[in-house]
Parts: structure tokens; sequence; C-alpha cells
């Protein structure tokens, strides 16, 4: 199976969230509106992301026939509807500058925390779920 095209999205939204966090430490207030607009073009790969996986990945897997495959999937699958809950939600109330301005240390609370499973969440499947599909 190719999942090359969830990889580059890996890629893009690990990039995301390193320029998340430069504007944040520069100053949330100040880059306010920087800050809303890396959001919002994060979202919209997170989102794109995790419907392709939910269409195509998953019920692949599901379908390959190889017992383990199919139930690290699921595993994946259900472990990554909290972490997608919580980044939605994230998503859009950070999206909104007014907000960011007002109040920056909050948005900085929930970014090390939401961004940060999202973070983790990306790496554990580049160094484990990804391989195991490549080695099928």
């Amino acid at each position: 199976m190719n999942i090359d095209r969830f990889k580059n999205h890996h890629t893009e939204i690990l990039s995301g969230i390193a320029v998340l966090r430069k504007l944040a430490h520069q100053g949330v207030a100040d880059y306010a509106i920087d800050i809303a607009q890396e959001l919002k073009a994060l979202s919209q790969v997170v989102t794109q992301h995790l419907a392709i996986e939910d269409r195509i990945l998953y019920p692949s897997l599901e379908r390959s026939g190889d017992g383990r495959m199919a139930q690290m999937s699921r595993t994946y699958q259900n472990d990554m509807q909290g972490i997608a809950t919580s980044f939605i939600n994230f998503s859009r109330r950070w999206s909104n500058i007014a907000l960011l301005q007002k109040n920056p240390d909050g948005f900085r609370d929930e970014a090390n925390q939401v961004l940060k499973n999202v973070h983790t969440r990306m790496v554990r499947e580049n160094h484990e779920f990804y391989p195991a599909i490549e080695s099928m």
C-alpha cells in the first residue's frame, strides 16, 4: 500500500505545528493574525488527512486479511477520535483573532496540550504504524 500522501500530510502538519510554536513564542497578541491564518491552514490539512484515513486507510487495512494490521488500524482509529475532536475544537476557537489578542495565555495553555497530542500522534504513526503498513 502506498502511503506517501499520508506521510506528506504528516510533514505538513508537523511543519504547521512548528510555525505555530514559533509565532506563539514571538507573541500571541502581536502575531494573532498570523497565528489565526496558520491555524486555519493547519486545520484544513488535518481535516483532509483525517477524512482520507477514515475513507481509505482504515477500511483498506480492515479488509487486508492481516489480523494484526486490522487490529492495529482499529486501535489507531479509536485513539485518534479524542485527539481529532480536541484539535477541531481548538482550531475553531483559536482561529478568532480577537480572542487570540484578548487571551494569549489561554491560547498558549491549550496549544501546549492539544498540539503536543497531535505532534505525539504523528511521530508515533511515523515510527510505528506507517512502517508496519509498508512492511505488509
